[in-house]
């Protein structure tokens, strides 16, 4: 392992400038890890979490990485396995919003469903594709990808988002044997309805006091419950606990 055995190492977080992405970040600068982010436009933002993660004592670098710049995956990975010469986690929160391809599957149109679907399935698969090499590597190699409920509650108007996410678990059902034989540990944490700034922005306080009524804890997650999470499985603390599926979601499923 690059790091010691008491803290995760050197770790990457793909989208990692905002909401879920930025709690991860900051939870394993706590931990005092080496953290790397990316991010798809925002360098500005990219670079203000770094700083954060300096003062929650963690070092941080940022890359661009956009799942649907295919070309920009593995360059992203590199880049932050050679600052930190290695790499001992890997956290695919990275989401490109399919916002063309919301709506009814019969409305939209299959060149725009296709390229929803191919970035955010396709580019996550490749995200630990170009990570594997270095985590192979490492003596505690884990992956966790950031998955959503929406891929086993469906949500309408959402069937590229949903159909990429659900795909997550095909992944790692074959990668869990593919990664054991390199010690590599891959797991998915699935955040529920989440408050987040995105959420906040997107719903009422009634859908979101709806959506609490119907939550076993009576409770809606905030990003910090999904980092605690991902930090448990994506960390030493995880053992042997590999094709897992977490939902972070308050009872739901």
């Amino acid at each position: 392992m690059v790091g010691s055995r008491a803290s995760a190492g050197a770790v990457l977080v793909t989208g990692g400038t905002r909401g879920i992405g930025r709690a991860i970040a900051l939870a394993y600068a706590r931990d005092r890890a080496r953290v790397g982010i990316t991010y798809a436009t925002d360098e500005a933002a990219a670079t203000t979490v770094v700083h954060q993660i300096a003062t929650e004592g963690g070092s941080g670098v940022a890359a661009r990485l956009d799942l649907a710049e295919p070309a920009s995956i593995p360059a992203a990975v590199t880049e932050t396995a050679e600052r930190f010469g290695g790499l001992d986690v890997l956290v695919a929160n990275a989401v490109r919003w399919p916002i063309d391809a919301r709506g009814p599957l019969a409305e939209i149109g299959p060149d725009v469903w296709s390229r929803a679907l191919r970035a955010n399935l396709e580019g996550t698969a490749a995200t630990v594709r170009a990570a594997l090499a270095y985590l192979s590597r490492s003596s505690a190699g884990r992956v966790v990808l950031v998955s959503s409920g929406v891929s086993r509650h469906g949500m309408a108007g959402a069937t590229a988002y949903a159909t990429a996410k659900a795909g997550l678990d095909g992944l790692i059902a074959a990668l869990k044997w593919e990664a054991g034989e390199h010690d590599v540990l891959i797991n998915i944490v699935s955040p529920g309805f989440t408050v987040t700034e995105n959420n906040l922005a997107s719903f009422s306080d009634d859908a979101r006091q709806s959506v609490r009524q119907r939550t076993p804890s009576r409770r809606l997650s905030v990003p910090d419950d999904i980092a605690t999470a991902v930090l448990l499985l994506g960390s030493p603390a995880n053992g042997n606990i590999t094709g897992a599926y977490l939902p972070v979601a308050g009872g739901i499923d």
